[in-house]
């Protein structure tokens, strides 16, 4: 059973720097680089790609993070636990949503997250970032 749980939301000032964690188990893929992502929904907007990074470590960054925000995994010697890692920077109050940890083939475009018909999601942890 694939699980994934995120941890590290929370309260934090403009300028201010947040980390969040998102541990993964039972996500295996042999012959595939595996896509493990932070995606955001804020308050009235779309569903919105924070941040990528592949098995491989293939990164991607959405527009609005790139140069604040930094994705990094570790994994058991196992193989059997990811944590993917969010390193937060710089925060704007554009920032806050609630952010989502994703497991999957491929990169997520849509409306509105999580949506399970697109690889694995957590339940999200809300960041609020004030002025």
């Amino acid at each position: 059973q694939v699980q994934l749980v995120e941890s590290g939301g929370g309260s934090v000032e403009a300028g201010r720097s947040l980390t969040l964690s998102c541990l993964v188990s039972g996500f295996t893929r042999d012959f595939y680089d595996s896509h493990y992502a932070w995606y955001r929904q804020g308050p009235g907007a779309e569903c919105e790609i924070v941040a990528d990074i592949t098995k491989s470590g293939r990164t991607y960054y959405g527009d609005s993070v790139k140069g604040r925000f930094t994705i990094s995994q570790t994994s058991s010697q196992d193989s059997v636990k990811t944590t993917i890692y969010l390193e937060m920077n710089e925060m704007k109050n554009d920032d806050t949503g609630t952010y989502y940890c994703k497991a999957g083939d491929s990169q997520y475009v849509g409306e509105t997250c999580p949506n399970s018909d697109f690889g694995y999601w957590g339940t999200g942890t809300q960041v609020t970032v004030s002025s």
